[in-house]
């Protein structure tokens, strides 16, 4: 008797899970349905929105430092290294090969050598460290950073997420069999499948979407409309705001289009009793929700259909 107890226990709570799980699949649209080939795969997330007013930096952009003008030695330095070097020439010549002025090394010969090795020392060293000439265009931009092909314009490379490139390379491929497909046109027609979708959920029917979404989906749709109706509950979503909606995904597999639509929207989300009123799941408390919606279509200008809704 007693160990049927905690198996007793153990059914009532499984129980329980179930129905809970079961009331949270009920509010809004269920997530699941197909995406071909990535049903299993995570959706590619879109780029972070960049601020609207961006803080002013505290310094302007860097300027790049002017490079001093080469040193270019002067009449005077031209004219004290021809001497110092004639002089020192003259000299080391007249001891070689006529020993000297008047037959001997003298106190003037000395000095003459002294100066002449110092000027000459002091012209070497000066064009040693004279700075090379800077060259425009010789890759460096006008913000600083490397131009590796010496272009000039100070324009700096950045490269593209793969995510991005996968997408745009979709696009291309749709719009081959569709001139017509623009992606932000796109995604506002997607916002108004969203609410509209949220709508027959709320009215526990979807037969006014058939044709915007795929025999599956609107099959796995309704099923939640009919759970809803079995138990007497009504979903409500109300105050739906759509803050960002915008194709991530693009591509074609098996003779269909596909694209997939990243949502951040805020709603208010909850389940009420119909015989109560009571909220018996959810609450009327907004709160952020992030979602991707998949539609697809045979290859070319034909209607699109909602196929999968997953949760971010």
């Amino acid at each position: 008797m007693r160990s049927r107890v905690p198996l007793t226990l153990i059914v009532l709570a499984l129980v329980s899970w179930l129905l809970i799980d079961a009331g949270a699949v009920w509010a809004r649209a269920g997530g699941g349905g197909s995406r071909g080939s990535r049903s299993y795969s995570a959706p590619a997330r879109p780029p972070p929105v960049a601020p609207a007013n961006p803080a002013t930096p505290s310094r302007g952009i860097a300027q790049p430092t002017p490079q001093p003008a080469p040193q270019r030695p002067g009449f005077f330095g031209s004219l004290m290294g021809g001497i110092a070097g004639f002089a020192l020439g003259g000299l080391l010549g007249s001891l070689l090969f006529g020993g000297g002025f008047g037959g001997g090394i003298g106190l003037l010969e000395i000095l003459l050598v002294v100066v002449g090795v110092f000027l000459l020392m002091r012209m070497i060293r000066g064009r040693q460290s004279a700075p090379e000439p800077a060259y425009a265009g010789a890759g460096a931009s006008a913000y600083g950073a490397s131009d590796p092909g010496g272009s000039g314009g100070g324009a700096v490379a950045v490269a593209i997420p793969r995510e991005a490139a996968d997408r745009d390379r979709g696009i291309e491929h749709i719009q081959q069999m569709d001139r017509g497909f623009e992606p932000d046109a796109f995604a506002g027609w997607a916002r108004t499948a969203f609410t509209d979708v949220q709508a027959a959920i709320s009215r526990r029917d979807m037969s006014a979407l058939a044709d915007r979404l795929t025999p599956q989906e609107y099959a796995r749709l309704q099923a939640q409309c009919d759970r809803l109706r079995g138990a007497r509950q009504t979903n409500r979503v109300e105050q739906i705001r759509i803050d960002r909606a915008e194709v991530t995904e693009a591509w074609q597999e098996s003779g269909q289009d596909w694209v997939t639509v990243y949502f951040a929207v805020s709603l208010v989300d909850y389940t009420v009793d119909d015989a109560s009123g009571n909220v018996v799941d959810g609450s009327r408390t907004r709160q952020d929700i992030e979602e991707y919606w998949t539609f697809t279509r045979p290859v070319g200008a034909n209607p699109w259909r909602l196929s999968a809704i997953q949760t971010a």
